[in-house]
């Protein structure tokens, strides 16, 4: 077996650390990435709907078509935070 085949071989062999301590660095980097990346999808929809002057029905149908597409940056910035903050290479 070659040496960079053995080099991957032993990183995929590392575990992920699950402390205490890095489970909560992890849970406080995704909390404060979860809540600038909310303000910041807040004030654009805030700009569109206010640029298109919607209101009732037409914002609500705007937050929707929104939704999605911020539940999955959300998720995304969770899985990074606890990705790095469990990964052995940090500790």
């Amino acid at each position: 077996m070659g040496g960079v085949a053995r080099h991957f071989r032993i990183i995929a062999m590392q575990q992920r650390i699950k402390t205490f301590k890095s489970l909560t660095r992890a849970a406080s980097a995704a909390s404060f990435l979860s809540v600038q990346a909310f303000i910041c999808i807040g004030t654009v929809y805030w700009a569109v709907a206010e640029t298109l002057y919607l209101s009732g029905t037409g914002a609500l149908i705007l937050g929707a078509l929104f939704a999605l597409p911020s539940a999955y940056a959300l998720l995304t910035v969770v899985r990074m935070a606890f990705d790095a903050e469990t990964d052995p290479a940090n500790q």
